[in-house]
């Protein structure tokens, strides 16, 4: 979980309480850097809304969001890389890792296709910096021309 500056004090348990009726933007790969900016390499695939409130009780280490539809439909094609909450006024709360593999969200699908439903299976909190990409490939992308970041 990567939280805004604004909120990095705030206890996981106060981070749910304001998930309550926000957004779950889901990205394709290439997240920026920090919460605090805006996401411009990535397309949206899907959008989630958490009811309220927001999460039940947790299972197993993993926690049980509440969303208003799981399944959604995807409204582009893609993989999704990251996913970004969002309160209901539209500030920025915190980005999270999304798709297969050591994620803190994790999907019915690998990749998404326009139309599909969508359905989140796994959403656990993980802490800052437990992202398993490198921080030098946040926020890049392949272009022709330009090697790929080394470490």
């Amino acid at each position: 979980m990567n939280v805004t500056t604004e909120l990095a004090g705030k206890s996981v348990d106060e981070l749910k309480a304001l998930l309550d009726g926000a957004t779950l933007t889901v990205y394709s790969v290439a997240r920026p850097v920090s919460a605090d900016q805006p996401v411009e390499r990535s397309g949206a695939l899907a959008t989630f809304t958490f009811a309220s409130p927001a999460f039940g009780a947790p299972v197993d280490e993993l926690e049980t969001p509440v969303f208003a539809a799981n399944p959604v439909a995807a409204s582009n094609v893609g993989t999704p890389g990251f996913a970004r909450a969002c309160k209901t006024d539209g500030t920025v709360i915190a980005d999270f890792s999304a798709g297969p593999g050591d994620r803190e969200i994790k999907f019915s699908e690998v990749s998404f296709s326009q139309a599909a439903p969508v359905k989140i299976t796994t959403f656990r909190f993980k802490p800052e910096g437990g992202w398993p990409e490198k921080p030098e490939y946040y926020d890049t992308r392949p272009r022709n021309g330009f090697p790929m970041p080394t470490a």
